[in-house]
C-alpha cells in the first residue's frame, strides 16, 4: 500500500493597512496587502477587486446647473471672469459626499466683486463638501450670479447628452463622474518554491476624499460578494424544490450559516483524509 503525503491546510487569509496618507482635501492614498495566497489566487482577487474599486462604487456628483441668464453654454457674462463653460467644468469637479438616494436640488448666489468657491452652493443637509476651497469663478464687478444645481448619487461615468431644448430654459447637462475610486492598481509578490510557492497581494487606491480608501475597499468587497450571492441562492432554491418533493420544508440558511457549513465539512474532509493515510 503506498500512502501518499497530504498535507493538511492550515492557512489562515489576513488583510493589512500598510501605507495611509492624506495629500490633500480632494487626494487620499491606501495601499494594502492580502497573504498568504496560492499561485493565481492574487491575480483572480486584484483584477475583480480593480474593477469593483471603479466601477461598483456610488459617489454623489452636481450633474445639471441651470441660469436663466446665460444664452449658450460657450458664452461669455460681462463681470465674470471664466466662460460659461468652464463654469460647467469647475462645477464637475466638485467634491460631494451623500446618503442620497436618486437626486436632489441645491444652488449658488453670490454676489461680485470676489471669488466664487464651493463653500458658496446651498445644499441640503444630506450632501457635505469634500472641500469647500474649490474654484468656481469669479465676479469681477458688482454683480450677481444664481445658479440651480441638480446633484445625484449614482455609480460609474455618465456622459451628458446635449440637447437643444435643454438650452432654451438655461438648463445645462454636466457630465457626471460618480466614481469616488479616481485609481486602483494591483501587483503581486511570489515566494516559495516548487508546490509550496505563495503570494502576496498589493492593493493601492486612490480617492476623491468623499470615502476612504480603507471605505472604499471594505465597500468593494461587499458589492462583489453580493453579485455572488445569487449563485448561492440558485443552489439552495434547487435544494428546496427537490427536498419539498420527498420529505418537507428545507430551513432557510443564511450566508454565514452557509459558510460556516462550508468550512466545517472542508475541515472534516480534511481530517478524514489525514487519519486515513497515518
Amino acid at each position: 500500500m503506498v500512502r501518499e503525503k497530504v498535507t493538511v491546510s492550515t492557512r489562515t487569509l489576513q488583510w493589512k493597512c500598510v501605507e495611509s496618507r492624506v495629500d490633500n482635501k480632494r487626494l487620499c492614498y491606501g495601499r494594502f496587502i492580502l497573504s498568504p495566497l496560492i499561485k493565481g489566487q492574487a491575480d483572480t482577487i486584484g483584477i475583480a477587486m480593480r474593477r469593483a474599486l471603479l466601477g461598483e462604487i456610488e459617489g454623489t456628483c452636481i450633474t445639471r446647473a441651470k441660469s436663466e441668464k446665460i444664452p449658450h453654454e460657450y458664452s461669455t457674462i460681462v463681470g465674470i471672469q471664466e466662460s460659461v463653460h468652464e463654469i460647467l467644468m469647475n462645477l464637475k469637479e466638485i467634491g460631494l459626499r451623500s446618503n442620497l438616494y436618486g437626486t436632489c436640488g441645491a444652488f449658488i448666489c453670490a454676489r461680485g466683486p470676489g471669488y466664487v468657491t464651493a463653500q458658496d452652493i446651498i445644499s441640503p443637509p444630506s450632501v457635505e463638501i469634500v472641500d469647500n476651497t474649490q474654484h468656481i469663478a469669479r465676479l469681477t464687478e458688482p454683480i450677481d450670479l444664481c445658479i440651480g444645481l441638480q446633484i445625484e448619487r449614482n455609480r460609474g461615468y455618465r456622459y451628458s447628452i446635449k440637447r437643444p431644448n435643454n438650452f432654451q430654459d438655461g438648463s445645462y447637462p454636466i457630465d457626471a463622474v460618480f466614481m469616488p475610486v479616481r485609481n486602483a492598481n494591483h501587483s503581486i509578490h511570489s515566494y516559495g518554491n516548487g508546490n509550496e510557492r505563495q503570494e502576496i497581494l498589493f492593493l493601492e487606491i486612490w480617492t476623491n476624499g468623499s470615502l476612504t480608501p480603507k471605505e472604499a475597499l471594505h465597500e468593494a468587497s461587499r458589492n462583489l460578494i453580493d453579485l455572488f450571492i445569487p449563485f448561492l441562492h440558485g443552489e439552495e432554491e434547487t435544494l428546496h424544490l427537490e427536498y419539498n418533493r420527498h420529505k418537507g420544508t428545507l430551513p432557510p440558511l443564511t450566508f454565514h450559516d452557509r459558510l460556516a457549513k462550508l468550512r466545517k465539512n472542508k475541515k472534516e474532509r480534511e481530517l478524514k483524509i489525514f487519519l486515513l493515510t497515518n
